[in-house]
């Protein structure tokens, strides 16, 4: 007996310790997601319920990129929409009509998005604040002309499809479990990494540097700082990371087309971080469900919003309404402050119970 009480109590005490590692709860959120694909595939949950758990992966991607520009780099776009945008065409075209294998496809992706993040950047270096926002609006409006204009790349107004991929020399076609299962799967390893490589960043001098810099661009220059450096690196993690989630995206859905990624798009991931918080993953993931995965899962099946999709956006709007105006930091500092007086009060319960029970003396 004595014997399983020390195997449970070291049991115990490396749980505790691996439990509190950063990456824990990274791979605790993917085995959920896992475990609600097996769930589907036995046939007790819906369709429905996956797919709002794949979009809110595949957008949370892009806000965690996302953040990393505003939450951190204090730096404002609007432009998101069309980097996503470029990525679902650059897959869409490039694996799915010119036959570039998958791997290249990511490559050169990746490519055209560092370009992009460098060449908006080098902008930001004279613009700031509301103007940059309004640089950035114009970038992803000049995308999206360019989606509509050079139908040979994307499609034009009908836009382009992705029916099979392959990877690893194995050949998925749409229209079964298989290709489904494995794009699912391809999603959540991607999530996971992108909320790996976050928080490294974030922990990181970079994000320290990034942080000062949003802080006080003239302190963090006394400190030894380059502006230009981390401007330009704040972008291009921004655009690789908007990129590759539009990449994901035509994966899932199979389809896109370029009047989807309008503004109305980048101020959708805006509002996602700033209601969910716009320094922290667990955040950003909560807005994002709010603002895209209530609406497909929720919102849409209920008959007020689905006659009325305009309430859908007065919605959203006043959730940012207040939450900027009662809780600056997003949904997840309320969540955050209100477990910190939870785990207060069952401290103040466990130590009347212990009095009551053993008495004052024996405390």
């Amino acid at each position: 007996m004595m014997k399983l009480k020390n195997i449970l109590a070291n049991f115990k005490k490396q749980f505790l310790s691996i439990s509190k590692h950063p990456y824990f709860g990274f791979i605790v959120l993917g085995l959920v997601f896992l475990f609600a694909l097996l769930l589907r595939n036995m046939g007790l949950l819906t369709i429905s319920v996956i797919n709002t758990f794949t979009l809110v992966m595949i957008y949370s991607v892009v806000a965690m990129g996302f953040s990393l520009l505003l939450g951190f780099g204090g730096l404002a776009s609007l432009g998101t929409a069309g980097l996503v945008g470029l990525g679902s065409f650059i897959m869409g075209y490039m694996h799915g009509k010119a036959g570039i294998s998958f791997t290249a496809t990511i490559a050169i992706a990746i490519g055209v998005a560092l370009v992009v993040g460098l060449l908006v950047g080098f902008i930001s270096l004279r613009i700031e604040g509301m103007y940059l926002a309004i640089i950035t609006l114009g970038l992803g409006e000049m995308l999206r002309q360019f989606f509509i204009s050079y139908d040979t790349f994307t499609g034009g107004f009908t836009g382009t499809s992705l029916r099979s991929f392959q990877i690893f020399g194995k050949l998925f076609e749409s229209g079964n479990d298989n290709y489904f299962n494995t794009v699912y799967i391809i999603i959540i390893i991607c999530f996971i990494l992108a909320m790996v490589a976050t928080i490294n960043i974030i922990k990181s001098p970079t994000g320290r540097a990034l942080l000062s810099m949003k802080n006080s661009e003239s302190a963090a220059q006394s400190m030894g700082i380059s502006i230009i450096k981390y401007r330009l690196l704040a972008f291009v993690l921004s655009s690789v990371f908007a990129v590759l989630g539009g990449a994901l995206y035509i994966l899932h859905t199979k389809f896109s087309y370029p009047p989807q990624w309008n503004l109305s798009y980048s101020l959708d991931i805006l509002a996602a971080v700033i209601v969910g918080g716009a320094q922290s993953i667990y955040g950003i993931i909560i807005g994002v469900f709010l603002i895209f995965g209530l609406k497909v899962s929720v919102l849409n099946y209920i008959p007020f919003f689905s006659n009325n999709p305009a309430l859908i956006v007065i919605f959203n709007g006043v959730l940012i309404v207040l939450v900027v105006m009662f809780y600056p930091g997003g949904l997840i500092r309320l969540l955050q402050t209100s477990w910190y007086k939870l785990k207060i009060k069952l401290a103040k319960l466990k130590m009347k119970w212990r009095t009551y029970r053993y008495g004052k003396d024996d405390q």
